[in-house]
């Protein structure tokens, strides 16, 4: 048998040309599925035209296909300056805690690693010398001070 017929409605069904009645030739045509001689190139589109006999379509298809787009749409989402923006928060958050940790994890390169016995010693001559610089203001009464003698400076011994 001559397949030419049924390949160019094929080619016509593809580009979209066929008429009704064309398309009945090649539901009618596929709907031979016992025929060993259709070849193969030819046998892989059967199921496209012999689809419909088996789940024919009903006469509430468009009823529930429009149902179904009805149930589908979208509903419209408020967006806000502050959740366009959260974003842009949430980089500046991660952006200062870095800063944040990273100064942190510096302060002790910035005040060095003395010997603690120096630092110590520092503290200590600190001390002293501010409690001989204040010895003669606490022993001064403040009343007094107007009318009294002013003491002689203290002497610092080295």
């Amino acid at each position: 048998m001559d397949y030419k017929y049924i390949e160019q409605l094929l080619e016509r069904y593809w580009q979209g040309e066929t008429t009704l009645q064309e398309e009945d030739i090649l539901r009618s045509f596929f709907s031979q599925a016992d025929n060993p001689d259709i070849p193969e190139s030819i046998r892989k589109y059967q199921p496209l035209f012999t689809l419909e006999k088996e789940a024919p379509l009903g006469d509430d298809f468009d009823e529930r296909i429009l149902g179904m787009i009805e149930e589908d749409q979208p509903k419209a989402k408020i967006v806000t300056l502050t959740s366009r923006l959260m974003p842009l928060f949430k980089a500046a958050a991660i952006v200062a805690i870095i800063l944040t940790l990273g100064n942190a994890a510096q302060a002790p390169w910035n005040y060095g690693w003395d010997d603690p016995k120096d630092e110590y010693a520092k503290f200590h001559q600190q001390n002293a010398d501010s409690v001989n610089l204040l010895n003669p203001i606490q022993a001064e009464n403040v009343n007094d001070s107007a009318l009294a003698p002013k003491p002689e400076a203290p002497q610092y011994i080295e």
